[in-house]
């Protein structure tokens, strides 16, 4: 009899390799939903008719929602098992791609994707569970790796797909790809993995920590997804949202801490470098996330890009990244862990440095190199940083450690890509501010670009209408690059977080072996 302390023994042969093949074609669905729907931003906003400020509400709340239900992967997993689990959410997450796919207005798209974001969020901790479980743990690196090289890979591919489908299709079929392959991998899975159900054990429901989770995550979104329309916390209801979110937050932790069946086990922070790990990788997520948002709206709402040519700007990155999964999987026996990601660190420093420097007039091979170290850098440090989140812990805890550890990733994600929307709006009216004060009727560039435009015909306002347009412009590239600047020292500030972890890293679901020399 399995009980829930007994190790399930590895996959064999050509089993394990359709296993892992499932289980990577479910977290390539997952990862390219995040990369297309980024990417069709611009065209969701102009044909539902809202700004592209509001239509990041899409992600936010995608992200968000995700994140009330991430956190209960383990709990789910004990009540309903870890292979029903992850085939229901495939399922699901097919069923309400079709609801968005559906929508006709902004407030049915971010009813749908908070849907969307409910089912599919145990997702990704179970695949993780069942992919560590299908290799012995020597070759946990080995999975590690493998899991990461499709997730890795959607950012080469969804934002060529994505721009591809949004100009020659329409945005709502980013999310109708997604039925038939939900349904046919559900399938796969169950077939694969239906004779490894883990134990099923009936615990008491924590009403009470759902309920304090579900008040102090919602009101964070709500106060996220307001409070750039009502300047932060110079708005009562901002400042009440805050309160209402560090309150009941503040409870949360308490009452989960003292429950004798918590809905989220947070000892597992107890565990030195499980609780590095998370926060290094909410940090990273926070950052990360940012720029990936920013980049493809810069393109195309500032320097006029397609979306297929957005996406073919931005897929660089996930084929370095890529590329180099098998190197940075052989540098992490040769340097270890902390090594490891303190190179990919340096590496995305790198790459946000060099974006500082682009202006309006930015040639497309002069993103090139940013975007090859930022797919080097996000390789080698999230390999790293999700080795150390395994350390040591046991095969029946790597589902909660993976959705608690997730769930606080989403929260630094929905926070981060707010923040950069917010600072890029902000410092976009300060340097325009500046670039307007230095703009006189007696500016010789000025008063040369009105003559000119006056004997080619434009009248005065048309003029004028351009001017404006370059403005705009210039004040957004300022302040996108203002956000990259901040992007690399954050970087580099995460290296010192970094050595705090333990100088050596159990594989996950086992004893020993040393993993960082």
């Amino acid at each position: 009899m399995v009980t829930p302390y007994s190790p399930l023994p590895p996959i064999e042969g050509k089993k394990r390799l359709m296993a892992t093949l499932a289980i990577s074609v479910a977290c390539f669905m997952y990862t390219l939903e995040m990369a297309v729907a980024n990417l069709s931003l611009p065209a969701i906003a102009g044909d539902l008719g809202v700004s592209p400020p509001q239509a990041t509400w899409v992600i936010t709340s995608y992200a968000v929602t995700s994140a009330i239900i991430t956190p209960l992967s383990g709990w789910l997993t004990a009540r309903i098992g870890q292979v029903r689990l992850f085939v229901y959410s495939l399922l699901l997450f097919a069923l309400t791609s079709l609801f968005c796919g559906l929508a006709t207005s902004l407030e049915m798209l971010i009813a749908a994707r908070c849907l969307q974001g409910a089912v599919v969020a145990p997702l990704m901790p179970v695949a993780m569970a069942l992919l560590l479980q299908a290799y012995p743990p020597s070759k946990a690196a080995l999975a590690m790796s493998i899991s990461m090289f499709t997730m890795m890979f959607s950012p080469v591919v969804g934002p060529v797909i994505g721009g591809w489908i949004t100009e020659n299709l329409s945005w709502p079929w980013i999310f109708y790809i997604n039925v038939p392959i939900g349904i046919l991998v559900a399938f796969a899975c169950w077939r694969l993995f239906r004779d490894r159900e883990s134990p099923r054990v009936r615990k008491p429901v924590d009403i009470t920590g759902m309920v304090l989770l579900a008040i102090w995550v919602r009101a964070l979104q709500i106060m996220l997804d307001k409070g750039r329309e009502q300047n932060w916390f110079e708005s009562g209801e901002i400042l009440a949202l805050g309160a209402t979110a560090l309150v009941a937050f503040c409870f949360f932790l308490a009452w989960e801490w003292y429950e004798d069946h918590p809905i989220v086990d947070l000892r597992l922070f107890a565990n030195r470098n499980f609780t590095v790990g998370t926060t290094l990788n909410s940090l990273w997520s926070f950052v990360y996330l940012g720029n990936i948002l920013l980049l493809p709206l810069w393109l195309q709402q500032s320097l006029g890009f397609t979306a297929t040519w957005a996406g073919l700007m931005v897929a660089p990155s996930g084929l370095a990244a890529v590329l180099m999964q098998p190197i940075a999987n052989r540098l992490l026996g040769l340097s270890g862990v902390r090594t490891l990601a303190t190179f990919g660190l340096i590496m995305l420093a790198t790459a946000t440095y060099l974006r500082a420097g682009f202006t309006s007039g930015v040639a497309p091979e002069s993103i090139l190199p940013a975007q090859i170290f930022n797919g080097i850098g996000s390789t080698c440090f999230s390999l790293a940083s999700s080795l150390l989140l395994f350390n040591g812990l046991s095969q029946w805890q790597i589902a909660s450690a993976s959705g608690l550890s997730a769930f606080v990733r989403l929260m630094a994600t929905a926070m981060g890509t707010s923040f950069a929307a917010t600072l890029w709006d902000a410092r976009t009216y300060h340097h325009r501010s500046e670039l307007v004060a230095h703009i006189t009727p007696y500016d010789s560039t000025i008063s040369q670009f009105m003559n000119g435009a006056a004997s080619l015909g434009m009248d005065i306002s048309g003029a004028v209408a351009v001017v404006e347009r370059q403005l705009t412009v210039q004040a957004q590239t300022l302040a996108a690059n203002d956000y990259s600047w901040l992007s690399s020292l954050l970087f580099l500030g995460l290296i010192g977080l970094v050595w705090l972890a333990r100088p050596s890293a159990l594989q996950p679901g086992a004893p020993p072996p040393v993993m960082e020399h």
